[in-house]
Order: structure tokens, then sequence, then C-alpha cells
């Protein structure tokens, strides 16, 4: 089960309290407090991975470690250890507590969400000569505290939508050995999967049907993904009684929405067309413009497919 949205608690490490202490030697007798140590900071980190915010599905209160108290002898504590958490890249990262919001656009990308306390000063900071023996120290000041929501929209290149079973994971599987679960029956696909052609990511968007903008199946909970999708692969049924009507049903949900994702640079594809009669076929092609049909059993139609795929990384090539 891929984790998308979770909301968490992040604590910083309490700064050390300072030290009050005298050096023992014979004739000296001055002051000798070390300073408390910092407090642990806690960073996310981007990483490939698409599940890893499944960490947090039974760990939803992350604590840094305190630093330590200041010591005797000018020792001063040892810093509280740093907590850095992987996070999948295409995670928005909304602090709940302040209303700030950052995002993880690049893998090995880190911030900062939680600031560790400043150690307080040992009773040496505060000598002076008025002051030979001074007889108090800082108390350690606290860490951050924030609730933090992780909300992973994923970027890819391409994305491959439509209504359920019209064929998205059996061409993702077929184009990049994604390994998608493929079978006859809606919503087989209950995540995104990503596969990779060459220096192409697609993703297929399951769970879309007439009513999934406002809550209807579990399209809701994938109309964010396509958000950050750079191309759209719109395949239809060519076993549909009805293809301008399943165009048509996907397109409202995503202009419902966000009316920008129609905007977006689109394929349609009418898919399974091996199951039709080539008149059949070709009276259905005819309702659409830029369309092609597709079958993963012919080669031919597989190349054309290839053909936009290759002539996408060129273009993609060509914009680094």
């Amino acid at each position: 089960m891929l984790i998308d949205d979770i909301t968490i608690k992040v604590i910083a490490g309490n700064g050390g309290d300072g030290r009050v202490a005298f050096d023992k030697t014979k004739m000296a007798k001055g002051p000798a407090g070390g300073n408390g140590g910092e407090g642990g900071d806690i960073y996310l980190e981007g990483v490939s991975d698409l599940s890893a915010l499944k960490q947090f599905r039974y760990q939803k209160k992350i604590k840094a470690s305190n630093g330590e108290n200041g010591k005797g002898k000018l020792k001063d504590g040892a810093n509280g250890e740093d907590i850095v958490l992987k996070i999948p890249v295409g995670t928005i990262i909304h602090n709940l507590s302040n209303g700030q919001k950052i995002e993880i656009t690049k893998i090995g990308d880190r911030v900062l969400i939680a600031k560790g306390g400043r150690g307080g000063k040992g009773n040496y900071f505060f000598r002076s000569s008025i002051k030979t023996t001074p007889m108090h120290a800082q108390k350690g000041l606290p860490g951050e505290i924030f609730n933090i929501r992780l909300e992973l929209k994923l970027i890819a290149d391409i994305g491959l939508i439509g209504l359920p079973n019209v064929g998205k994971s059996t061409l993702l599987n077929e184009l990049t050995n994604a390994s998608s679960k493929v079978s006859n029956y809606c919503f087989t696909t209950l995540e995104p999967h990503l596969g990779v052609y060459y220096d192409l990511i697609l993703a297929d968007i399951p769970g879309l049907i007439e009513g999934a903008s406002v809550g209807k199946g579990l399209g809701i909970k994938f109309l964010r993904h396509i958000e950050r999708t750079k191309i759209l692969f719109h395949l239809i049924s060519a076993e549909s009684e009805n293809p301008k009507k399943d165009y048509e049903t996907i397109r409202k949900e995503l202009g419902r929405y966000n009316p920008k994702i129609l905007e977006k640079e689109e394929y349609i594809i009418i898919s399974k067309a091996d199951m039709i009669s080539k008149k059949e076929l070709n009276k259905k092609l005819k309702l659409f413009e830029n369309v092609f049909s597709l079958s993963i059993i012919d080669e031919e139609s597989m190349l054309n497919v290839k053909k936009i795929l290759n002539t996408i990384i060129a273009e993609k090539t060509k914009t680094k």
C-alpha cells in the first residue's frame, strides 16, 4: 500500500544545561563549568523510493536526542545526534504549525525542518574581573516542535490515464518491466506505479472514474499525482461502446480537480485494438484528433508508441 499523505510530529532535541563548577586545583579555584551541548536537528532528504513514507505509518512522532549538560574542568556536553528522514522526491512538506511549505524535487535535496535548542553557557562564560566566581549558568533552550504534513505528488514525464481496465498497467509493463498487477477487473491497480523507459519516467495513474474529483471511488486519492506529470497518454479501450464519452468523462474529472491539467500535452490512444475489427477500429479513430491505435501483441503499433517516446526523449535532452 502506497502512503502518499501523512502527518507526523517532529521534536528537535533540547539544548543541554550549562554547568556551575570550579577548578579544584590548588591556587586556581576559578570557574570551570562547561557549556551544554546543542540539541539534535531533524532533516528531511529526498530519495527515489516511492514507498519511503511507509516508515511513518506506525511511527508518527520523531524525536531527536538532547544535548548533554556541561561538565566540570571546562568540558562541554556532547551535541545531540541529528536525524535525517528519507522521503520520496516529489513530496511537499507542509508545516502545519507555522504555515510554511517546502518541496523536495531532487534526489539528495535536504531541508532542516526542526532546529535543536542551543546549549546553555557554563559559569566559566560569565567570569569577569568583577565576578571572579560566578555562581550561575544558563539552562539549555528547547528544540523546535512542529506538526508536519507530507504530501507526495509524483514527478513523471508521462502519465498514463484513462478509465479502469483500458490497459495502462499492461502498457507500462511492456515498456518498462515495471511488473504492475494486471487483470480484467476495475481498480486492479490500487496505487500508482512507476517505470523508466530510457530517460523517461512513466506513471500509471489508477482509479479515475466519473465522480473521482468529488471523492467517488479511488480517483481523488490519485488525481494529485497528475498535476506534476508533463505529458498525458490517454488510453481508451477499443471495446468501449462509447469512446468519446469515456474520453470526456476523464477530461471532465481532470478539469474539475484542476483546470490547468487540461492544458497539458496529450496523446489519445485507442488500446486493445486487436479486440475489434479494422473497420470498427477506423470508425472509432475518426472520433478524435492526434490519436493512434495500440495493441500490445502488435509489434508495429508498439513501435509507434516507442517512436513518440523517443521523440519526447530527444526534446527533453535538447532542453537540458
